[in-house]
C-alpha cells in the first residue's frame, strides 16, 4: 500500500472528510488531495502531524508494505552485533542519518544496523565500532572513503536494538531527519540531536533533549519525563488528550504555552502529578499540544 492509499485509508476509517483533515493540519483541501492522489507528499511538519493525529508511525506510513519499514526491507545494509549479558550504561554517536529508530527487545545483543536503497558502498564506507568498557558500551560509526556527513543524511537510516533486560543509561548523539525512539524502559535517556523531528512510542523513564532547531516532538504517551533543553528556538509537544503531567520551565527567558484541537486554551497541566514536561534553556518557547482525535 502506496502512501497516498495509506492516507485515504485511515482518513475515511476515522470518519473524515478531505476538508476536515486539512483544517485540523492547517493546510488546503487541495493539498490533501494531492497527497491521496499521489501527485506530492507532505514535508515533515505536515507528516509528523499526520503521525500524530492517527496514531502510526512516519516509517509505516512511508512503507509500502503492512507494518514498519525494517531494515531488510532496503537494497544493501551493514550489521553490526555484540553480545551482552549485563545491564550496562550506552554511549553511542552516529553522525548523519536519513533517519534513526533506537528500540528495545527481547535479545542479548546490541545490534546496529546501517541500511540504504542507493549506496551499493554501504559496508565498505561506514564502520560501526562497538566497544565494552566495565559497565559501559560505547559505540561509534566513522565515515570513510571521503563520504561526507550530507550524504549519510540523504542515503543512510540507522537501525539500533538494544536488549531490553539491560538497559541502563542511554546516551546518544545523531544528525537525522527523523529521530524515533520505541519501546524502551530505562532510567534515563540523553538525546543530543540535531533533528525536526522526535517520536517516542512506548517509551518510559526520563528523556532528555538537547536540540537548538525548532522541534516537533510527538509522544504517543507520557510514562515519566520529557525534559527539553533549548536556546533561541521554538518547539512543540504533542501528548495524548487524557495525559496527566506537570509543566515546568527553567533557565531564562522560557514560556510554556498550550493548544487543544489546534487552538491556542489556557493552561491544563495538574500541579502535582508525577509525569513531567520540562522547557529548559535560554529564550525559548514549547506549545504542549493535544488534539482529541490522537487518541
Amino acid at each position: 500500500m502506496t502512501f497516498a492509499e495509506k492516507l485515504k485509508f485511515i482518513r475515511k476509517q476515522a470518519g473524515m472528510s478531505q476538508e476536515q483533515l486539512a483544517e485540523k493540519l492547517g493546510v488546503s483541501r487541495q493539498a490533501v488531495t494531492k497527497w491521496e492522489t499521489d501527485a506530492g507528499i507532505p514535508d515533515i511538519e505536515n507528516m509528523m502531524a499526520i503521525s500524530a493525529l492517527f496514531d502510526i508511525s512516519i516509517d509505516e506510513l512511508l512503507s509500502n508494505e503492512k507494518g514498519s519499514k525494517k531494515p531488510t526491507d532496503y537494497l544493501f545494509e551493514s550489521v553490526t552485533e555484540y553480545d551482552i549479558d549485563e545491564p550496562k550504561r550506552y554511549d553511542m554517536k552516529f553522525g548523519g542519518a536519513k533517519q534513526f529508530i533506537l528500540s528495545g527487545y527481547e535479545g542479548e545483543k546490541i545490534r546496529v544496523c546501517l541500511a540504504s536503497n542507493t549506496l551499493s558502498t554501504l559496508q565498505n564506507d561506514f564502520k560501526v565500532k562497538i566497544d565494552d568498557i566495565r559497565k559501559r558500551i560505547d559505540v561509534d560509526v566513522n565515515r570513510r572513503n571521503g563520504v561526507l556527513e550530507a550524504t549519510a543524511k540523504e542515503a543512510v537510516s540507522i537501525f539500533v536494538q538494544i536488549p531490553s533486560p539491560y538497559i541502563g543509561k542511554i546516551e546518544c548523539a545523531v544528525n537525522a531527519e527523523i529521530v524515533e525512539i520505541r519501546s524502551l524502559e530505562c532510567d534515563s535517556i540523553e538525546l543530543d540531536v540535531k533533528t525536526p523531528s522526535v517520536v517516542l512510542r512506548d517509551v518510559s523513564g526520563t528523556v532528555e533533549i538537547d536540540c537548538n532547531l525548532d522541534l516537533n516532538v510527538v509522544c504517543n504517551s507520557l510514562k515519566g519525563e520529557v525534559a527539553i533543553n533549548q536556546v533561541s528556538a521554538t518547539s512543540k509537544i504533542h501528548i495524548p488528550e487524557d495525559t496527566v503531567f506537570t509543566a515546568v520551565t527553567k533557565g531564562i527567558g522560557t514560556s510554556i504555552t498550550y493548544e487543544k484541537d489546534g487552538q491556542q486554551t489556557e493552561r491544563f497541566d495538574s500541579p502535582d502529578a508525577e509525569n513531567i514536561i520540562e522547557l529548559n534553556g535560554i529564550k525559548s518557547e514549547l506549545v504542549i499540544c493535544t488534539d482529541s482525535e490522537r487518541n
